[in-house]
């Protein structure tokens, strides 16, 4: 059992396709099986099920996928540091996040951070979901991961840095955009614009209406918070959205406007990371300035 043989085996679990991962590799699909096969032989079990479509991990590959991918991680970026060390380069701090999220929650931040840091390379890998990032988290060379604070997550700690009012966001015509608040039962009547199905933010919010019994209808949906305030503009429907830093609550002089919906439980964001304790002081520097700038743009003028 080599580290490579666990390497590719951690990215075919992640991909779910033997053939993908070795054209992300550039090698043979032979040659990755290989490496899958040999640790099948050492461990003893059948690792992988094999589909028409595809493949995924048995019982005892996910124990073996849980193990090495946190294993793997932790080693790479140990090297990495020492790597950064030798070459007196500065070092990176490396986040996955949603494709807006930078925008939304870090730009003061990165500024700010590049200015105490000038020789530190940040990077950033876009994901989809907080799903899709806590995956990429675990499973390949990332420090930080931001993300909607949701249900626990194996091998995966979370920080809270904010928690966002809800809002919804109509046009300025709308007969609901001269209302200072709206409560839930509100909601009821509105042309929902919803979000993306795995996003948790959807859960949340889906788990909140139900709570207070809400149904709410809905022909548009949106890939992500921005785009759902731009349909919502366009007068498709009503977003119901979480108020991020810096936007007017309630409305603005623009085409759009945004009612708090103070009933419906905020929504939590923040980091997500392996483990706290192992975090190194670069990654875990770049995270506190993060979460300064956001609480002081929330507590400032215009802030939610």
């Amino acid at each position: 059992m080599t580290l490579d043989d666990l390497r590719v085996f951690v990215a075919v679990c992640r991909a779910g396709s033997l053939s993908a991962v070795a054209r992300d590799l550039g090698r043979t699909q032979s040659a990755v099986s290989q490496h899958i096969r040999r640790l099948e032989k050492e461990t003893g079990a059948a690792l992988l099920e094999r589909h028409p479509r595809g493949v995924s991990p048995t019982g005892a590959g996910l124990i073996l996928q849980a193990a090495a991918a946190d294993g793997i991680a932790g080693l790479d970026g140990a090297l990495r540091r020492l790597d950064a060390l030798v070459r007196d380069d500065g070092g990176s701090v490396r986040v996955t996040t949603g494709a807006t999220t930078v925008r939304h929650f870090m730009a003061e931040a990165i500024v700010a951070f590049r200015r105490s840091h000038p020789r530190v390379s940040l990077e950033f890998q876009t994901e989809n979901s907080s799903r899709s990032c806590f995956e990429a988290l675990a499973a390949e060379d990332l420090d930080l991961a931001w993300i909607t604070i949701g249900a626990p997550v194996r091998g995966i700690e979370q920080r809270p840095v904010m928690r966002l009012p809800w809002v919804l966001a109509v046009g300025a015509d709308d007969p609901l955009a001269s209302r200072p608040r709206l409560e839930p039962a509100d909601l009821g009547s509105v042309r929902h614009i919803r979000l993306p199905e795995n996003s948790t933010s959807r859960a949340h919010l889906d788990a909140a209406l139900a709570e207070a019994g809400i149904r709410i209808s809905s022909d548009t949906s949106a890939a992500d918070w921005d785009t759902a305030l731009l349909l919502a503009e366009l007068g498709l429907g009503h977003a119901v959205v979480p108020a991020l830093p810096g936007w007017q609550v309630p409305g603005s002089d623009g085409p759009l406007r945004l009612v708090p919906v103070p009933a419906l439980p905020p929504l939590a964001v923040g980091w997500a990371v392996r483990r706290w304790s192992a975090l190194a002081p670069l990654a875990r520097a770049f995270a506190d300035e993060v979460a300064r700038s956001c609480v002081t743009r929330a507590a400032g003028p215009g802030g939610p």
